[in-house]
Parts: structure tokens; sequence; C-alpha cells
């Protein structure tokens, strides 16, 4: 990386973007059409005709961190007025855009922050059996429609109510949109009602309520967040100085020059979980239409995956010395180095000016809903019978290969993809008690030197799973399920929590079979031993 190549402002660095082939053209060409400056002032034509009435009410996000001053004392109090009740082990119940920000936050931070982002059973149960006389639930979602969100709400309320605890509707915290069906149930509730930003879509939601509230009420300075942002957004509208413009104008060029993987890696200076959050962001506003760019957690610098031809390698942290290579272990194409409010703003209007140079709408998500439409139809009838085509230890295995072992199996469907394409994984299970499922990803891309992506299932069908279906055609899809040892009822729905997530992971199976994908459904009848199985079958493989 030329060292010299650095765009910064307020503290943020944006280092090697003009090194990327195409970039510099790009920069130019959005400098003359006067990009930076019509995204500040929020001009829905920039993506053209088809998505100009989608961006007219999603461009909130560009200066949403001045309304959200207000939320800072209301927060503050709501805080204290808590914490006087006991209440101070904060659970957020969200989805997507309205659970990574929080995590990155609190992470980054070092505040604790219990999070809901899953309908395993296990993972759900072991959340309800902690500390709940002292629990706060902060439900977060735009329309409330959301059926994870809605089943943690309806679970914890019957946690409260056979607990014998006072006030339940005074536990509850619930950020949604103005005139939501969602707010009507939360006041019926009795639960605190913060009303969010309307326009600003979920993916996007860092310095909103979504972002907010939740980090707030376990203990963040917000305020310092949006000091971060405000600091930076006065450099988004130059036409130099501008290290979100030179982002983006990387981000697509490189895209569109054949390196469509971003490989996000943190360089371990300061900021936790970053990656995560812009892969969703990244995922569902990019990958439509049969284009977009891929983003590739890496673990570490020196994980595989960190680099290939096809790959534009990017590191992010929160600082870094001026002679220090950024990475260690690996010299990336780029380096996002700054405080996390600014990272926030930078990486969302990144993606958007990404979204313009490789000619799609970033505010959509049209295939999103694709899923959820099969998982319902599947509660509804449910799910189709099958036999595996062979068991092999603790993993029955289901492909239409003809395989006869694990990792042949993991073969088959790796040398299915198309060349240029990526595997992903996507594992259906407790990602705190079956977190060793993780080590799946670096395993298969070391032995395969493709790019391989891991999401957990159901979260997963919220950011990347728009890309899944949408993006180019060329993944091949693993999908690992586990059985249910102590099931869940959903107080009020006709299904438990095991019953939904075969029904989410059923749904997602259809929607790629339909499209003719490569696909490898692997479930785990003992899932501490089926995930070391599978993992030392892989790397000895």
């Amino acid at each position: 990386m030329n060292q010299l190549d650095i765009e910064g402002a307020a503290g943020l660095s944006v280092r090697g973007a003009r090194q990327v082939p195409g970039a510099t053209q790009a920069y130019d060409k959005l400098v003359s059409d006067g990009v930076a400056a019509k995204l500040l002032d929020k001009d829905p034509t920039l993506w053209g005709p088809a998505a100009e009435a989608e961006s007219k009410i999603r461009l909130g996000w560009v200066d949403t961190h001045r309304r959200s001053r207000e939320l800072v004392p209301r927060l503050a109090e709501l805080r204290k007025e808590l914490t006087a009740r006991g209440l101070d082990h904060v659970v957020l119940a969200g989805m997507g855009g309205s659970s990574l920000a929080p995590e990155v936050i609190t992470a980054t931070l070092g505040v604790a922050l219990t999070i809901l982002d899953t309908t395993d059973p296990h993972q759900i149960r072991r959340a309800l059996g902690d500390r709940l006389s002292r629990t706060v639930v902060v439900v977060a979602s735009k329309s409330g429609s959301t059926v994870e969100t809605d089943s943690h709400r309806r679970a914890y309320l019957t946690a409260f109510e056979d607990a014998g605890l006072d006030n339940i509707g005074g536990r509850f915290v619930v950020i949604t949109d103005p005139g939501s069906p969602f707010e009507g149930t939360a006041r019926e509730m009795g639960a605190h009602v913060v009303l969010a930003d309307p326009e600003v879509g979920g993916r996007y939601s860092a310095l909103t309520a979504f972002g907010l509230v939740p980090s707030a009420l376990a203990g963040v300075n917000i305020a310092e967040l949006l000091d971060q942002a405000e600091e930076f957004y006065a450099s988004l509208g130059g036409d130099t100085g501008n290290p979100a413009l030179a982002l983006g104008a990387a981000l697509g060029a490189a895209a569109l020059s054949g390196r469509d993987k971003v490989a996000l890696i943190s360089d371990g200076t300061g900021i936790t979980g970053l990656g995560d959050w812009a892969e969703q962001l990244i995922a569902e506003s990019t990958g439509k239409d049969g284009r977009g760019i891929l983003p590739v957690v890496v673990e570490t610098p020196t994980s595989p995956g960190a680099i290939g031809s096809d790959v534009l390698t990017v590191t992010y942290g929160g600082s870094l010395g001026p002679d220090a290579v950024p990475g260690g272990g690996v010299t990336p194409h780029l380096a996002v180095n700054g405080p996390l409010g600014a990272q926030f703003l930078a990486w969302e209007f990144a993606t958007a000016i990404a979204g313009r140079v490789i000619g799609i709408n970033p505010f959509d998500q049209p295939n999103v809903a694709e899923s959820k439409e099969n998982t319902n139809r599947i509660l509804e009838n449910g799910l189709p019978s099958s036999q595996p085509s062979f068991t092999e230890g603790a993993i029955e295995v289901y492909t239409s290969g003809s395989a006869t072992t694990v990792f042949d199996a993991v073969h088959e469907l790796v040398t299915a993809a198309e060349p240029g394409g990526y595997v992903a994984v996507m594992a259906y299970l407790d990602r705190i008690g079956d977190a060793a499922a993780a080590d799946v990803r670096p395993a298969i891309a070391a032995q395969t030197g493709r790019s391989v992506t891991f999401g957990w299932g159901p979260r997963f069908l919220h950011s990347t799973g728009q890309y899944h279906k949408g993006g180019p055609q060329e993944g091949a899809f693993l999908q690992i399920t586990g059985v249910v040892t102590d099931d869940l009822p959903v107080p009020g729905r006709p299904f438990t929590f095991g019953e939904l997530i075969a029904a989410q992971a059923g749904g997602d199976r259809q929607a790629l079979s339909g499209r003719h994908r490569p696909l490898l459904h692997l479930h785990l009848t003992d899932r501490s031993a089926g995930i070391a199985q599978l993992v030392k079958a892989l790397q000895k493989g």
C-alpha cells in the first residue's frame, strides 16, 4: 500500500483507495457529477429514475445523527428510572440492522448487552433464565411484524408473568416507526416507546434510536458517538478531503473490475465486530439485479480468505500509527481507521456511493420477503418429508450428489460453484452454545481457496440473505441445522421456536433450490459432536 495515498477527515482515514484499479476514474466521475454534495442534500435522483421513489424516503441517515441528539437526555433519564427499579440487565430483541449496530457499539466500548437475534430455542431459553427479575427488554422493529422479535416479546411477556413480577409493561422498551402497528401494541402494553426516524432503513440505522437506545440503556455514552459523526459529517460534501467518497469509489470500482468480494478484517486497533455490521449494510444494499459486492468477514488478518484475485482486502480499526502497516499479517488494499461514530457514517455514505458506481438502488431489498413467505407456508402446512442421503456419525447428510462421506459431500458442493463464485455457510444453530460452528468457514476457505462466508440463521436472512437471492447467482450453499433437545413454545402462536427455526431453514432451502443453486444440508443429531466431527473432517481433508 502506498502510505502517501491517504484521505482523511475528523480522525478517520482511508488508505489505499487511489491504488484500486478504476477508483481514480470513478472518483473523478463522481466529482464531475457533483455526487457528494447532492448526496449530502439528499438528492433522490442519484441512483436513476427507478430508484427515485424509494430513495426519496430512505435518505434520512445522512443527517439522522443530528435529530438523534434529542435522545441523549431522554435516554439518560430512562436509564436512571430503570436502574432505580433494579432493571440493569439489558436484553435486545432485534434482527439485522436493529441488532448489529448496538452489538458493535457495546462490544467496542466494553459494555454488556444481551442480544437475541435468533429463533433457536436453546439460546432463547438461556436468555430467559438469566437475571429475569433484573431484565429490561428492548424490542426493536420498524413495523413490529418481524416474526423473530414478536416471538421474543411474547416469550419474555409470559416469563415475566409466570415469575409474578410487577409492572411488566414497564420492563419493555419498544423502538419502532411512528404510526406502526407495533406502536399501538407497545402503548397498550404500557411499554416505554421510542419512535425511530421513519426515513432511515434498518441497515442504515446505526445512529438512530435502533442503534442508540439499547446502547445507552446498557451504559454507553452515546453523545460521544454523535459528536464523532457530526465532526465527520463536515467532510461529506467535499470533492477533496472526503474519505467516505474515496471509499465508495474504491468499493464500486473494484467490483466492476473483478474484485467483487470484500474481505473485512479487524486490524485489532480498537473496534470490535464492525465487519458483521458492514457485511449486512453492503450485502443487502448492493446484492440485487444479478450484481453486487459480497462482503466476507474474516476472523483475523492471517485467516484464510483475506486475499484472492477477486477479493478487495479491507482492514478496519479505531486508530493506527502513521508509519504502521495496517492489518498485521496481510497488506490490505484499503485500511479504514477512525472513531466508531465516524465509521458508521463513512460506511453508509460509501455504500450509497458504491451503489451508484455499480448501478443499483442501495435502499431496497426486493428478495428478502421470499424466504419469509416460504417460512409462513411451512408453518401452516409443515415441512415436506425427506430422508437423509446417508448418515455419518452425528451428521445426517441431505445431498443430490453421489458423495458417501461428509467431506466428499462438502467437496462436491464447493466444486459445483461457478469459477469466481463463493460458498456460504449458513448455521441455524445457537451462536453462543454452538459457537464452534464458525470454525467451518476458515476450514473450507483453507481447503478450497474460495471466498467463504458464514452466517448465523435466521439473522443472516436480514442481511446477506438478500445477496444470496438477488446478487450474482454464483454461490454454493451449505446449510447446517441441529436437533432441538429442549423446545420452547411461542406464546399465543401455534408453533414452537424449534418449529419456527426449522421452517425458516426450510424456507431458505426452497428459495435457493428454486434458483437451482448448489445446496447441501447437514443436520446434526448431536450438536456438539456433529460440529466437532464436521470441523475435524474439513481440516483433515
